[in-house]
């Protein structure tokens, strides 16, 4: 009985890590507070760095504080592709989460910006607004898959 408890502990430990792989969640800071763990030395910005990002608020970046990988997504979509993704990027965001402008159902879209070192699409996002996909009137960052947003204001400079 002793040895299925333990097997079961480690088989759900196992679990756990694996997902927290699978969507990009760093457990090496689990026991650091939130002030501690965002100060990483990692480059790619966070919603502690960018500040809280809600675009409500009216947060704004630079696409220079970004990471370069957001960069080449901003290239691809001005170029009308190709992208990294093509089954998932330039694909409709249903704003579900309410971080953004309410506007029409097909307003806005999603491209993965590429996050160096995880093997799937991770949490960065770009998310632009707009009638003409190569033309967007708006475009957001997302770091931690669309909890919180700022508006990139020089995408197209």
């Amino acid at each position: 009985m002793q040895n299925s408890k333990k097997t079961l502990g480690g088989v759900l430990g196992v679990i756990v890590v694996l997902a927290a792989a699978w969507f990009g969640i760093d457990l090496s800071n689990s026991g650091q507070t939130s002030s501690s763990a965002s100060s990483t030395s990692s480059n790619i910005p966070t919603s502690e760095s960018i500040s809280s990002n809600t675009s409500a608020d009216g947060e704004t970046c630079s696409l220079s504080e970004l990471p370069a990988e957001a960069e080449e997504v901003v290239d691809d979509i001005l170029a009308g592709g190709p992208f990294d993704y093509p089954d998932n990027d330039g694909v409709r965001f249903g704003n579900y989460e309410g971080t953004l402008p309410k506007e029409s159902s097909n307003y806005y879209r999603e491209y993965t910006v590429e996050t160096p070192g995880l093997n799937h699409r991770g949490p960065l996002r770009i998310v632009t607004g707009g009638s003409e996909p190569e033309d967007p009137d708006v475009w957001y960052y997302t770091s931690d898959h669309y909890e919180s947003f700022c508006a990139i204001t020089d995408a197209e400079n």
